[in-house]
């Protein structure tokens, strides 16, 4: 699937490291330089230079504030799993065994990872294309409904901000069920705040289902016009 996206690389070991989580390294006691930690750092910033350059061609009018908004959750852990999903990057990351048994493949922060990482990859094998045809496809689909609904993807920010702001107090998020087969759960999570339950909404991973769950907290709590930002 990555050669089908990227092309074939010249240097197939760097991707090799990409998809090489540091538990694989540490648990086979290889050197640490051959997972993707390096390759992460890089597949960052190249990650970020083409967002941004296509950012700044959909929205010709926005300053860099309106932007920077825009650009941090499609480069959020949250928006790069679904897109290494999508490609099925979980089938094919290298984990060591205990990293595996605790769920270690579906896990949003190695996903985005790995696929940071498989982007420096792919850059430093000259497939800059690719990449940027890659970013259009998968990620940027999102950018209207981010740049429409922000509010849906900052809401657990939001929350955080508003009951701080009063009492200096967090919100608790509870994971109070889970269903749906091994390979795509559906978790259940709750969100109290003073002893109440403001919203209770689901998700297929644990972040996905908090964030829904602060974002009908903050409509209920006024934070946010859900008459402006829900479709």
């Amino acid at each position: 699937m990555l050669e089908d996206i990227f092309g074939k690389a010249d240097d197939e070991s760097l991707v090799e490291k990409a998809l090489t989580h540091p538990s694989y390294t540490v648990e086979n006691n290889l050197d640490s330089l051959l997972n993707y930690e390096r390759l992460e750092f890089f597949g960052d910033s190249v990650l970020k230079l083409f967002t941004s350059k296509l950012l700044y061609e959909r929205f010709p009018d926005y300053p860099e504030g309106e932007l920077s908004k825009i650009r941090s959750i499609l480069v959020s852990d949250s928006i790069l799993a679904k897109a290494a999903f999508e490609i099925g990057l979980d089938k094919v990351i290298r984990l060591g065994p205990s990293e595996e048994k605790q769920g270690g493949r579906k896990r949003e922060s190695n996903l985005a990872c790995s696929l940071e990482a498989v982007l420096g990859a792919y850059y430093l094998n000259g497939s800059t294309d690719e990449i940027e045809g890659f970013i259009k496809e998968y990620l940027f689909k999102y950018a209207q409904d981010i740049d429409e609904h922000f509010e849906k993807y900052n809401a657990k920010d939001l929350l955080q901000q508003y009951t701080q702001g009063i009492d200096k107090t967090l919100p608790v998020y509870r994971t109070v069920g889970m269903s749906g087969p091994a390979h795509k759960p559906v978790f259940e999570v709750e969100v109290e705040w003073h002893g109440e339950i403001l919203a209770k909404q689901y998700g297929h991973t644990k972040k996905e289902a908090q964030q829904n769950c602060a974002y009908e907290a903050c409509k209920k709590l006024g934070v946010v016009n859900f008459d402006q930002t829900d479709d």
